[in-house]
């Protein structure tokens, strides 16, 4: 059986973005979206969310390139005087790894946004990191830590494979196969912890090296490509640019990814090809 989770990433971040992950779960294939909740548009995007009822909304915790839950007040070692986490995922992984002072900090304001997420009355459908942090092995565990609290029951497992991933794309050969290649051991070790922890997760996922471009022919192509399991597609769409989504990922296709997400010959293509559309909440 081939199960189809398609996830827009960013919910709350700007309203193009709530715009177009509403559109694409009426009228297109989206069946679940992760919210940014110290986002500035997180408000809207939870209004949506009650307003559709059937959308699976999750959880984006934002411990990079974001604005954090916490004042810097509460978290000065996490963020700057605006209260936003540095924009380097490599450097802010090795601050979490190497400096335990930050702990204390850190799982406080991981707790703040799954209350955040809780307060919004919405039902918590998975859990995953902007930038993919929740691989990191110190926020995983604090993961696992406070979400029992809140009910986790889901999380996203970031393993694209790199032959289907290449077949599907046509390009990118050795930076796919390198880039898993680099990713694969903290998978391993994510993927054990998920199943010591009795956290669902996917098989697979797309988008991973394609992020910010899956156009409706690349779209196509990919659901031509599922294997056998649970695969996740996640993407960030958006019905047009806004000054948000200049500055935090500039060279995205968000409207053509809004425009493939809607297309009715995608539509066409996962209605004929016997794939399961399910939310990570159904696993």
């Amino acid at each position: 059986m081939r199960k189809l989770i398609v996830n827009g990433d960013d919910f709350g971040l700007a309203v193009p973005v709530n715009e177009a992950i509403e559109e694409a779960h009426r009228n297109g294939i989206l069946t679940s979206a992760s919210l940014m909740v110290g986002a500035e548009a997180a408000e809207d995007a939870v209004a949506r969310a009650r307003r559709l009822g059937s959308l699976r909304v999750g959880l984006h915790l934002v411990l990079v390139d974001g604005r954090a839950v916490l004042s810097n007040r509460n978290i000065p070692d996490l963020v700057d005087e605006q209260g936003e986490f540095l924009p380097d995922p490599i450097l802010v992984g090795l601050k979490y790894f190497f400096e335990s002072n930050l702990l204390p900090q850190l799982e406080a304001e991981i707790r703040a946004q799954f209350q955040a997420f809780r307060d919004t009355g919405l039902p918590l459908d998975h859990v995953n990191g902007h930038n993919h942090l929740h691989l990191h092995p110190t926020v995983l565990g604090l993961i696992f830590k406070i979400g029992r609290e809140f009910g986790l029951r889901a999380m996203r497992l970031p393993y694209e494979p790199p032959l289907l991933s290449w077949r599907a794309s046509g390009r990118g050969f050795l930076r796919r196969f390198g880039g898993c290649t680099l990713l694969f051991p903290w998978i391993v070790l994510a993927k054990a912890r998920l199943k010591h922890a009795g956290i669902r997760c996917n098989d697979f996922v797309f988008g991973l090296n394609d992020t910010g471009h899956l156009h409706r022919e690349l779209l196509l192509r990919i659901l031509r490509e599922l294997p056998q399991g649970v695969t996740e597609i996640y993407c960030h769409p958006a019905t047009r640019r806004c000054a948000e989504l200049d500055r935090s990922a500039p060279g995205y296709l968000h409207e053509q990814e809004f425009e493939a997400l809607t297309s009715q010959v995608v539509k066409q293509e996962v209605a004929t090809s016997g794939l399961q559309r399910v939310a990570f909440g159904d696993l």
